[in-house]
């Protein structure tokens, strides 16, 4: 883990609203709607954690990221080269890493994603790690779905959920 670093900030336009990406100079740390509820908390998050300073700028990754982000946006984009910069306890790593496992346009359950994080009993305990998930979309969380296929949760908004869904489906 990093610490004592610049992390690099910037604000994008997308089809879905505003979002921050914030990176250092190892990778990408954070990826927020910019009137998601706990944006402050995210930026105390990641400065604490890593014992670093924002400074308002981009950087390499930053840039990097701004074009894939465009490009999966206009649905020529599945996938990210970003290296991630990721916060958490072992049990979210591990939750956030089986999302990034779910497919470009398809879903999981809660359940499924438990299972796949090598706990099948954890269920609710993947609800939260998605919940604290700090970098959307790269790290997927609104791919995961209830077991009746309803949508439920996600920070940035259950319109924003269908959205990307519905992006991913077409594309």
């Amino acid at each position: 883990m990093e610490t004592n670093c610049t992390i690099y900030t910037k604000e994008m336009e997308t089809p879905i609203g505003r979002i921050y990406i914030g990176a250092t100079e190892k990778g990408i740390c954070l990826l927020v709607f910019s009137d998601s509820e706990p944006l402050d908390k995210a930026f105390k998050k990641i400065t604490k954690a890593l014992n670093g300073h924002i400074v308002p700028a981009e950087n390499e990754h930053i840039v990097t990221l701004e074009k894939e982000l465009q490009e999966y946006f206009d649905g020529k984009r599945r996938t990210f080269s970003a290296s991630l910069v990721t916060i958490g306890t072992e049990f979210q790593k591990k939750a956030w890493k089986s999302l990034q496992e779910i497919p470009y346009g398809e879903t999981r359950s809660y359940k499924a994603q438990a299972i796949a994080a090598g706990n099948p009993k954890a269920v609710r305990a993947v609800a939260g790690a998605n919940h604290a998930n700090i970098i959307n979309i790269i790290i997927p969380c609104h791919r995961v779905i209830g077991s009746d296929n309803s949508l439920t949760g996600y920070g940035g908004g259950l319109w924003r959920k269908e959205y990307l869904l519905n992006l991913e489906k077409s594309s």
